[in-house]
């Protein structure tokens, strides 16, 4: 496999290593990277080891997302036929399209592309950005993102892909421990333990140094060593000169990567004290691991990517909390058992940022995106793809997912009708002991969250539990019922073709009337079509409603889990439309009926309508943009206003209210809702799957 690697952060000899990893899985790798560029505050120039096959490219432009390289050397690289080109540069910098256009021009559109995020706040970058980002991630194969929010922003913000966490690695021949004898004595020579607490990393106000001395302030047992520069510097100075801290605290300045080591072998502790902002936030945090590989245990604030990154091999505490900052340290100088236990975590968690662990997850993602991209090219064969392969044996039944949100009655009768053969799982997001009763009472698995996370993250939960990742899985509503023979032919309809990823039976409620299953993805297209009187005309690849929805285990894996940004409604249309864009499509089973009540979960109309508006709006803005979205709006007001003057009682009372509510914003009156008494699970087959009040053809 022939791999190009392009990212300006390569200049430094250290993040080379990643590329000798995967080198040394037999990956033929070639990195463009900058000839110079300054790294921390600090002008590096590229300086090869001998053998390395590196290449430095000038560049124009200092900041990272604003910078292009010379499009000549680019150009020359790119066409020298690659498996997979990685671009490890963020979705929406320039760096990013100006490779993407080189390839567009030099035809090779299809080559598997990989991109890199650490983005972790969602923010809305002004033009061209957020364009040049929606359209960098519907090219991308894959996105490779050093923190778990990176992926669920890059996934929606339009990647069909994989988002696949990895993270950044760390040399642990150099950061390993050193032999130690337990606490230091008191340097004061008073004989009292004390508890060496370190700091790594940039002195200035959202690091938290403030908040590490201050907590160090109220318990003198506090040992504080700060190893770093920046424009606190002489403020922290001048703090740490203050009686209640005079003699405990050193500030030592930047350390090189010797010093570092030695400093590391000091420490009990290292503190990662960190203040999140409106737009920062820990997006990796190497200095954790190098701490966790060194010995020292990690006391961090539970922020941005390091719960990530810490896991339970350390402390988290709440950012810019001095007390519990504090409170914490104290307790681990009170108890040498939870320190051995903790370093012994952090030694095994640190082995999994190790340089080879990195390089393998890398040929990993590699070697899927290429296989992908042969299959996607090659022509049609007797035999489909081995991702998407029809299989001959039998089967493994499917695990069932239900998400439930009180209503013990309707959730009890959905379980009685699935009989005792299948596995299945309940997500209680009500905490309700009745609901747990019921679920006890049926035999099924029951995990409680402790909070209403909605459907979407309720959903992911449920599907992280199953032991094969090709397992498929049948989302079921609680107000939903159907058995194990019509879940059998929805399993053999699934698997009849390679391509399809999800299929739904028909479905009638309890009057036996019959309900749409299939609709058209949501567009703007459609928006206008529907407003003017001809959603008959409204044509293209459907989605199928997740009331009742099967979905292939492969499809699972490749497209990716739901996304935890839709909250309620929605999510099934939007992880349809990434596997439509995939490949992959959905199907209605009409010889497999199903019942569902509709409805049965909440009692609550205007809230459900709120909810379900609000969620085309995160759909359209995801997929289609913000000018996509004010295209759909504008529709719906008007053809709002039409009926809402042309149609009697009841149905001109609706028009009105939803031009009202679209006025407004849906999702902005989404955000003002009251907390909710109860509040519905699922979107409900009697919903309108559209933008309008569902009357537009009258």
């Amino acid at each position: 496999m022939r791999v190009l690697r392009i990212s300006h952060s390569s200049v430094v000899g250290e993040w080379r290593r990643r590329e000798r990893a995967i080198r040394s899985h037999g990956v033929d790798v070639r990195l463009l990277t900058a000839r110079r560029w300054d790294e921390g505050g600090q002008r590096v120039s590229l300086d090869p080891a001998p053998g390395e096959h590196v290449q430095g490219v000038r560049t124009v432009g200092t900041h990272p997302n604003l910078f292009v390289y010379d499009p000549v050397a680019l150009w020359r690289a790119l066409g020298e036929g690659w498996d997979v080109v990685d671009v490890h540069e963020e979705p929406y910098s320039l760096a990013t399209a100006e490779v993407l256009a080189l390839l567009a021009l030099r035809r090779a559109r299809r080559t598997p592309v990989v991109l890199y995020s650490a983005q972790n706040i969602a923010k809305r970058f002004p033009p061209p950005f957020g364009w040049l980002e929606r359209r960098a991630l519907r090219r991308a194969a894959a996105v490779a993102v050093c923190n778990a929010e990176a992926g669920r922003i890059v996934r929606a913000r339009g990647l069909t892909g994989p988002a696949r966490l990895i993270g950044l690695g760390v040399d642990l021949g150099r950061f390993a421990p050193a032999p130690t004898d337990g606490l230091a004595p008191d340097p004061a020579g008073e004989g009292v333990d004390v508890l060496r607490v370190g700091y790594v990393g940039r002195l200035a106000a959202h690091k938290g140094v403030d908040v590490l001395l201050e907590a160090a302030a109220r318990d003198p047992r506090l040992h504080v060593r700060v190893a770093g520069g920046g424009p606190d510097a002489a403020a922290l100075r001048t703090r740490a000169e203050q009686p209640d801290l005079a003699g405990r605290v050193q500030l030592l300045g930047p350390l090189d990567q010797e010093a570092l080591t030695a400093f590391y072998r000091e420490l009990d502790v290292l503190a990662v004290p960190s203040v999140p902002t409106a737009g920062w936030r820990e997006q990796f945090c190497r200095v954790a691991v190098e701490a966790m590989a060194s010995g020292c245990v990690v006391v961090a604030s539970d922020t941005g990517a390091l719960p990530d990154v810490v896991g339970d091999a350390g402390v988290l505490v709440p950012p810019r909390d001095v007390a519990a900052l504090g409170a914490a340290l104290g307790a681990l100088h009170g108890d040498p058992a939870r320190r051995d236990e903790l370093r012994a975590r952090g030694l095994a968690r640190a082995r999994a940022f190790s340089w080879e662990r990195i390089g393998e997850q890398y040929v990993e993602l590699y070697r899927e995106v290429a296989a992908g991209h042969a299959s996607a090219s090659a022509p049609p064969a007797s035999a489909p793809s081995p991702a998407r392969t029809s299989p001959q044996v039998s089967v493994p039944v499917p695990d069932v997912v239900v998400v439930a949100y009180g209503a013990p009655d309707l959730l009890a009768r959905c379980l009685e009708r699935l009989g005792p053969t299948l596995p299945v799982v309940v997500v209680d997001n009500s905490s309700d002991p009745d609901v747990r009763e019921v679920v006890d009472r049926a035999g099924a698995d029951y995990v409680d969250p402790g909070r209403n996370l909605g459907f979407a993250r309720a959903v992911n939960l449920a599907v992280a539990r199953r032991d094969r990742t090709d397992t498929d899985v049948l989302l079921l509503n609680p107000d939903a019922a159907i058995d194990a023979a019509g879940i059998r032919e929805l399993q053999h309809a699934l698997h009849a073709e390679p391509d399809v990823a999800a299929v739904a039976p028909a479905q009638r409620d309890d009057t036996g009337t019959d309900a749409q299953v299939m609709w058209p993805f949501p567009s703007p297209r459609g928006a206008w079509l529907q407003a003017v009187g001809l959603a008959r005309l409204h044509r293209g690849a459907p989605f199928a409603i997740g009331s009742v929805l099967l979905l292939r285990g492969a499809a699972l894996t490749d497209v990716g889990a739901l996304d935890e940004d839709f909250f309620l409604y929605s999510e099934e249309t939007d992880w349809q439309y990434r596997a439509h864009h995939a490949g992959w499509r959905a199907e209605a089973v009409p010889a497999v009926v199903a019942t569902h009540v509709g409805g049965g979960t909440s009692t609550d109309p205007l809230r459900r309508e709120t909810h379900f508006h609000a969620s085309q709006e995160r759909y359209l803005r995801k997929h289609f943009g913000a000018h996509g979205w004010t295209a759909a709006r504008t529709a719906v007001v008007l053809g709002g206003v039409a009926r809402g003057v042309v149609l009697p009682g009841a149905r001109g009372r609706e028009a009105r209210r939803r031009v009202r509510l679209y006025v407004r914003g849906p999702l902005r009156a989404e955000a003002t809702l009251p907390e909710p008494r109860d509040r519905p699970v699922r979107p409900d087959a009697t919903e309108p799957r559209d933008l309008t009040d569902g009357t537009a053809d009258a």
